[in-house]
């Protein structure tokens, strides 16, 4: 319908109807006046051919963006860069962002040492100006102590919301599947972070002694299960949010990678349904497609390198979600930069693995 003709039949609705009347019609008139008043150009100087494409513009009200990041502790870095991203996505202006888990180092069983480390994270998350969702990680909720202050301050471990028709699901893939961490783990957490800064090599070669580990890698091999109330709420979710457009699943540790019996079966549940996985924990970024549907592991934002490789790369992931479903991309944080340009001070946070500083 012609835009001029759809506001004037609007006024005439307007007229015998009130104005309050939210009529169809009337909603199509604010519409085509908005499409009008988007963009404009001089047609009198340009009446046939035009300086640009003739694609129509992304800016479909239905979609959306928003950021995912990754690991900030497992070995936080001494550089900051998980603060250097916040103040990136900032310049990126998302819709909100999301976590995948482990920003605080944790593993203490004293609640004022870890609401201490909260209290540090919260002060960095109010810089951003849009919504955080989190994801708890192993380091978040290590042990009951963890768990306990996790719920004062934040709630539950495991919940959903809903935006613009898209179910997002937030998992707890530390719900009693692994064992207590041994007592010794917070000393040698706080012992390699010191190393980072005073000898870089000591503290590469007991990361490789830690991961080497039986004990860790038996913990590390073994399937995340998923107790039955969990379940029951992901069962429960998935119904009462049939008709979504969308659905997205985060959790802190990629499941997928050793999928346990309850997994298997939360894939199931999801079967004909649009969906995509987000994890973390590995420090490492990863892609799978496993039937149609994709998984992925975010690479860190400051956590630990664990592996070499072309995924040992900090970085957030940005979202928009369309009507075709999600397109993704990443952003390394070293090539994203405000308009005064690459501060040759912050060199070591934007990249970690042995740049070195220009001479000044």
């Amino acid at each position: 319908m012609n835009g001029k003709i759809s506001i004037c039949i609007a006024l005439l609705v307007s007229v015998f109807f009130g104005t309050a009347l939210p009529t169809a019609l009337a909603q199509e008139a604010v519409k085509a006046k908005a499409r009008t008043s988007v963009f404009s150009y001089d047609k009198a100087a340009l009446p046939a051919a035009t300086p640009w494409t003739a694609k129509e513009f992304k800016n479909n009200p239905r979609n959306f963006q928003f950021t995912i990041i990754g690991d900030r502790t497992g070995g936080a870095n001494v550089e900051g860069t998980f603060k250097l991203a916040i103040d990136k996505i900032n310049l990126l202006q998302p819709e909100f962002v999301i976590n995948v888990g482990d920003v605080i180092e944790g593993y203490s069983d004293q609640k004022a040492e870890l609401n201490a480390e909260w209290d540090d994270v919260d002060k960095m998350l109010n810089t951003l100006e849009m919504p955080f969702f989190r994801t708890p990680g192993n380091h978040d909720i290590a042990n009951k102590t963890a768990q306990e202050v996790w719920r004062e301050r934040h709630g539950a471990t495991y919940y959903y919301f809903v935006y613009k028709n898209v179910l997002f699901m937030v998992l707890d893939s530390e719900d009693n599947s692994r064992p207590e961490p041994p007592p010794e783990m917070k000393e040698k957490i706080a012992l390699y972070n010191r190393l980072q800064s005073e000898d870089p090599a000591k503290a590469k070669e007991m990361l490789a002694e830690f991961m080497s580990d039986e004990a860790v890698v038996a913990a590390l091999g073994k399937p995340v299960e998923f107790p039955k109330k969990q379940m029951s709420w992901i069962q429960e979710t998935l119904a009462d949010h049939a008709d979504v457009r969308w659905t997205f699943l985060f959790m802190h540790e990629p499941c997928w990678e050793n999928p346990s019996e309850s997994f298997k079966q939360v894939q199931k549940m999801l079967k004909g349904r649009d969906h995509t996985f987000f994890a973390g924990h590995l420090h490492y970024y990863d892609y799978d497609n496993i039937d149609g549907v994709e998984h992925i592991t975010m690479g860190p934002a400051g956590a630990s390198f664990h592996h070499e490789g072309p995924g040992n790369v900090d970085h957030i992931m940005w979202v928009t979600m369309t009507d075709d479903g999600p397109q993704m991309g990443n952003i390394a944080l070293k090539g994203l930069f405000d308009r005064k340009g690459l501060d040759p001070d912050l060199f070591g946070a934007y990249d970690r693995k042995g740049a070195e500083k220009p001479d000044k």
